[in-house]
């Protein structure tokens, strides 16, 4: 560590002798604070919206998907007695989605959109109309073949279910939501 070294007199002396008629700056002026700017988190937005689109990718494995009429699915974990009774329709709907006439690119975002503004505000159970087909090019339902990979693939879903067909049957499923940690 290097020694800290005294200015000799004479640098003192001359140091003094060169700002003995300076005289210090007064004014009553106060310097303003400048205001700081909210910071917006752009690429925690730009990440988001990846996210939302990665979520409702394509990209899954069409074995997954049973073929069968009715769709069921449910996350490791969950109770029999809970899927159970969202089968036979005991867990209260809370709201519900109509992608009836949508197209594949229309529907995709409208359920990101639905499950985001559900889970904002502490939805638990959802019914998704998604129809049977009839009115497509080969009579076979487009969106109900699309419907459970989506599902999946997003976190807050923790099962669906063919509705019992008072409430849409083979045309729409219930969706059981995690309960939001927020």
């Amino acid at each position: 560590m290097a020694r800290k070294t005294h200015p000799s007199e004479d640098d003192v002396a001359l140091f003094r002798n060169a700002v003995k008629r300076v005289t210090p700056l007064r004014h009553d002026k106060v310097v303003a604070a400048r205001k700081r700017v909210a910071p917006v988190p752009r690429q925690k937005l730009l990440d988001e919206r990846q996210v939302m689109l990665d979520m409702l990718s394509d990209d899954y494995d069409p074995s997954e998907t049973e073929t069968g009429d009715e769709l069921l699915y449910s996350r490791s974990g969950l109770q029999h007695g809970v899927l159970r009774k969202l089968r036979r329709g005991q867990i209260r709907i809370e709201r519900e989605l109509d992608l009836h006439g949508m197209t594949v690119a229309e529907a995709r975002p409208a359920l990101a959109r639905f499950l985001a503004a559900c889970q904002n505000d502490l939805v638990r159970c959802v019914r998704i109309v998604h129809g049977k087909g009839r009115r497509s090019p080969h009579q076979r339902p487009v969106l109900k073949s699309k419907l459970p990979a989506w599902l999946r693939q997003r976190d807050e879903v923790l099962a669906y279910c063919s509705a019992p067909r008072t409430d849409g049957g083979t045309g729409a499923v219930y969706v059981l939501l995690k309960r939001s940690t927020a």
